[in-house]
Parts: structure tokens; C-alpha cells; sequence
């Protein structure tokens, strides 16, 4: 099943979680694999800080297997169901794991796309090292200005 997930970044794990992205320890250890990095690439933010995307899992209850993982980093606001479940062909039998390929969710990804800005860009851009050649965090723009 696809799963829409509204989550904000836990106060003070900003840098925690850029850091586990860019080495790729996000999700380490999940059955998920890189699905977590996957995610983050997707994920739009808006105006308020929170951050969408969409999940493809696997388990019986939505994102079981992942909520640990999530939870490291994020408060997670809201888990729903991307689309309709009896449309899901994984859900129906008709078609097992289908949900990693489908394209049931194009829509909403495409109006995902369009709407906020990429989470890691803004990540990056408040909490990425100093001396960075593109990004430059709000820490570091504040040290200079003094």
C-alpha cells in the first residue's frame, strides 16, 4: 500500500538527520533499505515545516516496520492511505508487491512536486556544515554576519 506521511523534524535532530542521510545510515537495518533515502529525496516542506511524501510498505499496519526508524527524527503528524485500498492489487491479491512498481499515486506525487519546496534542499541549506560549496546553513551565514 502507498501511504501519504506528514511529519516535522524533532527540535534539535536537524543535523542528526541530514548527517544520516548524506552517509546513508537512514534506515540502516530496515527491511525498507533505501527507502528512506528515497523518501527524504521526494519529500516537499511547506510553509509550516512540515514535510510530505509518499510511502510504499508492506505491512499489515501502515509503516510498522518503519515508525522506529521515522521516529529517530520525526514527530509523525499524519499516516494515510495515498489512494483508495480496494484499488491497492497488492491489498486485493491481484497482484503481490505491486506496489513497487505502480504508479497509483502518480497524481498526488505530481501535486506533491508542485507544491512547498524539497525537504532535503532546505535541510541542507539550514543545517549543512560550514564551508559547504552550494549550501550554506543558517549558523554559518550567522557567524559571518558578526
Amino acid at each position: 500500500m502507498r501511504y501519504l506521511v506528514k511529519a516535522r523534524v524533532k527540535p534539535g535532530r536537524e543535523q542528526a538527520l541530514l548527517t544520516a542521510i548524506e552517509d546513508g545510515t537512514l534506515g540502516r537495518g530496515s527491511v525498507a533499505g533505501d527507502e528512506y533515502l528515497w523518501d527524504m529525496q521526494q519529500a516537499r516542506v511547506t510553509r509550516d515545516g512540515t514535510a510530505h511524501w509518499v510511502e510504499v510498505c508492506f505491512c499489515g499496519v501502515p509503516l510498522e516496520e518503519e515508525h522506529p526508524y521515522w521516529e529517530e527524527y520525526f514527530d509523525l503528524i499524519s499516516v494515510t492511505d495515498a489512494h483508495a485500498r480496494r484499488n491497492c492489487r497488492d491489498l486485493n491479491g491481484t497482484e503481490p508487491w505491486a506496489c513497487s512498481e505502480c504508479d497509483c499515486t502518480r497524481r498526488l506525487e505530481e501535486k506533491l512536486h508542485s507544491s512547498g519546496e524539497p525537504f532535503l534542499a532546505r535541510l541542507e541549506m539550514n543545517f549543512a556544515p560550514c564551508g559547504g560549496n552550494e549550501t550554506r546553513s543558517k549558523q554559518c551565514n550567522e557567524q559571518e554576519q558578526r
